[in-house]
C-alpha cells in the first residue's frame, strides 16, 4: 500500500455514491460520522465536514465540500478539518469545490442545504455538549437576517439589543415572538416567519403560541405589552450598531498568485485563463473571498500545502474571521469563479496541458490510481434517456402573423406552420390550463436571415400584444434552429423554408446581389424530416444536393410535379410516416413517390444533381436540461452580475424581485407581482444581459428561447422545475403577507400598511416611551424575565393597561360613525374610556393598598411625569383622528394552527361621538384627583390632559 493511501482517513470510504448530504465531526483530530439525526446542529467549539453530493450529466456525480469552523473551536481542529476536506476530495475524485465556512459568516450555498437556517449550539466535542432539551429552557433573542437563506444570531437578552432596522425573534417558553423593525426589510420578515414556524415545530412541539410585534405601531393587542414586558418595558430603540460578525469585506480588484513550495508569487499581466497552468496551483483574491484554483495533475501534498496557504494568507490580511476561502480543481470551475475573468472559453487547454472536457476525467482518475487512491466518485456514463419536456394544452385558439413593412399581416390558417428563414413571425396561442382562466403564449419567431427591422418591430408589436390582454400571456423570443419543444408542438408539421416574404428582406437579398432563394413551383427543393416525437419533428429545407442526405433519416425531394419520399436504410417507420404527412402538407394532392436508400432513380439522382457520399451519423440536437435559478444586479462599474440561488424551490420567487432561471434548453425571466413598472419594461434586456454573460463564461448558445414569465402566469414548462404548489401562485400582497396567508391562513390577513407615512409610528413609539418609563421608572433594576417569583402584580396590571389601551386605539380607527351613533352600540367610547381609567388606575396604588398614614407634603415627579405620559398619548389620539389611514399589524395567537387576526382598514370617522367626549371628560377628572393627590404640582398638568381628552 503506498504512502499516500495511509494519509487518508478510512472514514471517508464509500462518501459520495448517493445523492445527498453527508457530515462528520474533528474528535481528536479525525474525522468523525455525524448520525443523521444531528443533521443541522453545529456546535460553536467543533470544526466539521459537510459533503454534498449532485447528480450531474451524463450520470457522473459533482461534489461540494463545506468545513464549517465554529466560533470557538481551536486552530489545530480548524486546520485539521481543512486537511481532511482534501482527503475527502481525493477520494471523490479530485474533482469537488471546497468551502471554508466560518459561523456567522456561511455561504448562502451552505446555509441553502439546512433550510430554513441553522442554530449553532454552545459548547464541543472538548467541553462537553450542551443539548436544549436537558437544559432549563431560557428565553433566547435572535436577531434574524436573509431574503432566501437565513442568518440567525443569538443576541443579549435585552431590549438594548433591538433597532428599527432589522427582525428579531424572542423565543420563550409559551411564546414565540417576531419584532418587525420599522425599517426591515419586507422579505426578511417573510422569511423570519418561517424560522418562528422552525423553532415552535423543533422546540415546542408545535403547541406555543405565536405572536407578531410591529415596531412603533399603537395598535397592537396585548401581544405588545407582553413584548415589552419581557424585554423590561418599552423606550426609544437605540441605532443599528455594527459588530464584527456584521461586517462585510468589500469585493476588491482581483489578484492572481502562483504558489509553489508554500510560497506566493505575484502573477502579471490581464486576468485570463491562459495564465492557469495544469501542474500548480494558484489563490484568487477577491476581497470578501478567496479562490484557490488546483492544476489537475497536482499532487495530494500539494493541494494540502495549498489549502495552508490560502489559510495563512486570509490570517495574515486580518480577513480570517470573515473572508471565505474556496478551492476549485481545473475542469469543474463554478461560476463564481469563472465570473471573475472577462471570458471563459470552453474547452480550451491550459499552458502544457491537454483539453479539460473528456479526457480529463480519466487523466484525474489515472493519476490518483497511481497514488494508490481509488476515485470512488467516478461513475461510469450511462446513456441519458429523453423526458418528454411538459407541453401546452391541446384544443386552443391560434393566431399566427408575419411582419412586413412595419405592420403585421395575418397568416392564412393553411399555412399555419411553414416559416420563412428571411421573415419574422407572431405566434399567440390561447388555450386552458387547469382550473385556471384563459392563458396565452405568445412568441416571436426570428429566421436566421430576417432583417435587423423586421426583428424590431416583432418585438415591440408583441409587446403591444401583450399589454392589450394586460402582460399575462408567457412572452418568448425563440431563434430559428433553437425552437423549444412547446412551440414545435403547435405545429403538426413544422416546416422552415428558405427565402422570405418581407419586403424588407427582399429588398436586402437584392442589395446584397444574392438569389432569392423562396421556395417556388418550378424549382427542385430538398427537405429534411428530424425528430421522432410531436415535441421535436421539425421539417428543414436544405441544399438540394446528395451531400445532404443522410442515412439516418428521411428526406422529401420536389422536383417539378414529381415528390419523392427518400428514407435512409437507418431511419424509423415513424419518421417515413412524418414525411408522408409533410407531403400532403406541401404538395396536396400529389401522388408520392418512395426512394428507398440503395434503390434510387436516376431522375432522383439527376434532380440531386448527380449522386454523391454523404453521412450516415446519427445528429443529436437535444440539450440536457440542468436548472439554475439566479438573481441580478449592477455593480459599481455599471456590470451585470449575477448571484446563484441554491436548492431553489417555489418559496424563493419573491413578489418584489425579478429572477432568471436558466435551464440551458431556454431561458426564463419570472417577474413578481410587486415589481416597479421600468423593471418590467426592461425584462428582455435583463435577460439578454443574462445570455450575453452565460455565453462567454459557460457555454450557452446565444440563440437560447427567451421567456417573460409573469407571477401568477406561468406555465407548465416553467413550473416543471419546482415542486409547484398553485394555490401559493393564488396569494396576493408583498412578501410578507403571502407568508402570513400560506402558514397562518388568508381569510384573516390584513393588508400591511404603505411605506410612505412613517411619521404616524415615529410618533405612537415616542408616545409609548413616555408612557413606559412612567411605568417604570427604574427598569435597570427589574429582575430577569420569567424568573421572577414574587411581586408580579406590577408588571401584570401595566400589561393589562397596555392592552386595554392599544385595543382601545385600535377601535378607535374604524371608520364606524354609522354603529357609534346607534344607541345599542357605544363599545366604542366606553372601550376607550375604560382603557384610559385603567391607564390611571395602573398609575397609582389601588384603595386597597393605600393607607391612613398622612402624605408627606413635598414635590412628587412621577405625578409630573404621568401627567405627561397621558397628555402625549391624547395627542396621538388627536393627531390620529385628524389624519391617516389606520395601520395595520397582523396579531397571530396560536395554540397549533395559528389564525391571523387584524382591524378593519377603513379610516376612522371624522366626527366624535358626543358621549365619547363625556367618557373622556370624566377620565380626565379622575386623572384629575388622583394625580392632585399625589402631586398637588401635577394639577396644572393634569388640567392641560383634561383639555386635551376633551378635544379628542
Amino acid at each position: 500500500m503506498s504512502s499516500s493511501v495511509k494519509l487518508l482517513d478510512p472514514a471517508f470510504q464509500g462518501a459520495g455514491q448517493k445523492p445527498g448530504i453527508e457530515i462528520w465531526r474533528i474528535e481528536n483530530f479525525q474525522a468523525v460520522p455525524l448520525p443523521k439525526s444531528n443533521y443541522g446542529e453545529f456546535y460553536m467549539g467543533d470544526s466539521y465536514i459537510v459533503l454534498q453530493t449532485t447528480p450531474g450529466k451524463g450520470g457522473s456525480n459533482l461534489y461540494d465540500i463545506h468545513f464549517w469552523i465554529g466560533k470557538d473551536t481551536s486552530q489545530d481542529e480548524a486546520l485539521t478539518a481543512a486537511i481532511k476536506t482534501v482527503e475527502l476530495d481525493a477520494v471523490l475524485g479530485g474533482r469537488a469545490v471546497q468551502h471554508r465556512e466560518l459561523q456567522g459568516h456561511e455561504s448562502d450555498k451552505f446555509l441553502s442545504y439546512f433550510k430554513p437556517c441553522i442554530i449553532p449550539l454552545e459548547g464541543g466535542i472538548a467541553s462537553g455538549f450542551k443539548k436544549p432539551e436537558e437544559e432549563e429552557y431560557e428565553a433566547r433573542l435572535y436577531v434574524c437576517r436573509g431574503k432566501r437563506v437565513v442568518k440567525l444570531k443569538q443576541v443579549p437578552f435585552a431590549r438594548s439589543s433591538l433597532n428599527h432596522d432589522d427582525v428579531f425573534i424572542l423565543d420563550t417558553r409559551n411564546k414565540i415572538y417576531q419584532f418587525n423593525g420599522v425599517n426591515s426589510n419586507i422579505q426578511e420578515r417573510a422569511k423570519a416567519l418561517e424560522v418562528v414556524q422552525f423553532l415552535k415545530e423543533k422546540y415546542h412541539d408545535g403547541t406555543c403560541s405565536v405572536a407578531i410585534v410591529e415596531d412603533g405601531e399603537l395598535y397592537t393587542r396585548s401581544n405588545s405589552g407582553e413584548f415589552w414586558v419581557l424585554l423590561g418595558g418599552f423606550a426609544p430603540l437605540n441605532k443599528k450598531t455594527t459588530g464584527e460578525d456584521d461586517v462585510i469585506p468589500e469585493t476588491t480588484p482581483t489578484k492572481l498568485y502562483s504558489i509553489t513550495d508554500g510560497e506566493m508569487k505575484p502573477v502579471e499581466g490581464e486576468l485570463s485563463k491562459g495564465l492557469l497552468g495544469n501542474n500548480k496551483c494558484y489563490l484568487l483574491d477577491c476581497g470578501a473571498e478567496v479562490f484557490v484554483w488546483v492544476g489537475r495533475v497536482t499532487q495530494v501534498e500539494v493541494r494540502k500545502a495549498a489549502s495552508r496557504v490560502a489559510e495563512d494568507f486570509v490570517t495574515g490580511e486580518n480577513r480570517a474571521k470573515t473572508a471565505r476561502i474556496t478551492r476549485v480543481i481545473q475542469g469543474y470551475e463554478n461560476n463564481s469563479f469563472k465570473s471573475k475573468f472577462d471570458s471563459w472559453p470552453e474547452g480550451s487547454t491550459a499552458p502544457g496541458g491537454e483539453e479539460v472536457k473528456g479526457k480529463g476525467k480519466g487523466k484525474v482518475a489515472a493519476f490518483l490510481k497511481q497514488q494508490g487512491v481509488g476515485a470512488k466518485g467516478t461513475i461510469k456514463s450511462v446513456q441519458v434517456v429523453e423526458e418528454v419536456p411538459a407541453l401546452l394544452e391541446d384544443g386552443g385558439k391560434m393566431e399566427v402573423w408575419y411582419i412586413n413593412d412595419g405592420a403585421k399581416l395575418p397568416l392564412p390558417e393553411a399555412d399555419f406552420g411553414k416559416f420563412y428563414s428571411g421573415d419574422c413571425y407572431i405566434v399567440l396561442y390561447s388555450y386552458h390550463s387547469g382550473e385556471r382562466k384563459e392563458d396565452y403564449f405568445l412568441c416571436c419567431w426570428i429566421g436566421k436571415d430576417s432583417i435587423e427591422e423586421d426583428q424590431k418591430t416583432a418585438y415591440q408589436l408583441a409587446t403591444k400584444i401583450s399589454n392589450s390582454y394586460k402582460g399575462r400571456p408567457v412572452q418568448g423570443r425563440v431563434f430559428e434552429g433553437k425552437e423549444p419543444p412547446q412551440f414545435i408542438t403547435l405545429f403538426q408539421p413544422m416546416v422552415v423554408l428558405k427565402g422570405g416574404l418581407s419586403a424588407g428582406y427582399k429588398k436586402s437579398i437584392a442589395d446584397k446581389g444574392l438569389t432569392d432563394e423562396t421556395n417556388k413551383a418550378d424549382r427542385v427543393a430538398l427537405f429534411r424530416i428530424s425528430g421522432t416525437s410531436t415535441h421535436n419533428n421539425k421539417v428543414l429545407q436544405v441544399d438540394a444536393v446528395a451531400t445532404s442526405l443522410n442515412s439516418a433519416e428521411c428526406f422529401l425531394l420536389k422536383s417539378g410535379s414529381s415528390i419523392y419520399l427518400w428514407h435512409g436504410n437507418q431511419s424509423t417507420r415513424k419518421q417515413e410516416q412524418l414525411a408522408a404527412k409533410v407531403a400532403a402538407f406541401l404538395e396536396p394532392g400529389v401522388a408520392l413517390k418512395r426512394a428507398r436508400e440503395g434503390k434510387e432513380s436516376n431522375t432522383f439522382w439527376l434532380a440531386l444533381g448527380g449522386k454523391k457520399s454523404y453521412t450516415s451519423e446519427i445528429e443529436s440536437s437535444e440539450t440536457i436540461r440542468d436548472p439554475h435559478l439566479f438573481t441580478f444586479s449592477l455593480n459599481k462599474k455599471g456590470k451585470f452580475e449575477v448571484e446563484e440561488v441554491y436548492n431553489f424551490s417555489q418559496d424563493d420567487l419573491l413578489t418584489e424581485d425579478i429572477l432568471i432561471l436558466d435551464t440551458r434548453a431556454e431561458v426564463f425571466v419570472w417577474v413578481g407581482q410587486c415589481v416597479n413598472v421600468k423593471e418590467k419594461e426592461n425584462v428582455f434586456k435583463i435577460g439578454q444581459e443574462y445570455i450575453d454573460r452565460a455565453s462567454s463564461l459557460d457555454g450557452l448558445s446565444p440563440k437560447v428561447p427567451l421567456y417573460k414569465v409573469t407571477e401568477g402566469n406561468e406555465p407548465c414548462f416553467f413550473t416543471t422545475f419546482f415542486s409547484w404548489d398553485p394555490n401559493r401562485a393564488t396569494v396576493y400582497g408583498n412578501s410578507y403577507q403571502k407568508k402570513l396567508a400560506l402558514l397562518f391562513g388568508p381569510s384573516q390577513v390584513a393588508e400591511e400598511k404603505t411605506t410612505g407615512n412613517q411619521g404616524a409610528p415615529t410618533q405612537r413609539a415616542s408616545a409609548l416611551a413616555a408612557l413606559t418609563s412612567a411605568f417604570n421608572k427604574s427598569p435597570s433594576k427589574s429582575p430577569p424575565p420569567e424568573k421572577t417569583t414574587a411581586n408580579q402584580g406590577g408588571p401584570t396590571q401595566r400589561a393589562s393597561a397596555l392592552a386595554a389601551l392599544t385595543n382601545a386605539f385600535k377601535s378607535a380607527t374604524r371608520k364606524s360613525s354609522t354603529l357609534e351613533r346607534s344607541p345599542s352600540n357605544q363599545s366604542g367610547s366606553t372601550q376607550r374610556a375604560a382603557a384610559l381609567a385603567a391607564l390611571a388606575a395602573s398609575f397609582n396604588p389601588s384603595a386597597e393598598t393605600k393607607t391612613s398614614a398622612p402624605k408627606p407634603v413635598r414635590s412628587n415627579p412621577g405625578g409630573s411625569q404621568r401627567a405627561a405620559a397621558i397628555a402625549a398619548l391624547s395627542a396621538v389620539l388627536t393627531a390620529e383622528k385628524k389624519k391617516q389611514s389606520p395601520d395595520v399589524s397582523p396579531s397571530i395567537s396560536t395554540s397549533g394552527t395559528p389564525a391571523v387576526t387584524s382591524p378593519p382598514t377603513d379610516a376612522d370617522s371624522s366626527e366624535v361621538n358626543p358621549s365619547e367626549a363625556d367618557d373622556s371628560v370624566g377620565v380626565a377628572k379622575t386623572n384629575k384627583e388622583d394625580l392632585s393627590e399625589a402631586n398637588p404640582s401635577g394639577a396644572d398638568d393634569s388640567q392641560e390632559v383634561a383639555k386635551t381628552n376633551k378635544e379628542d
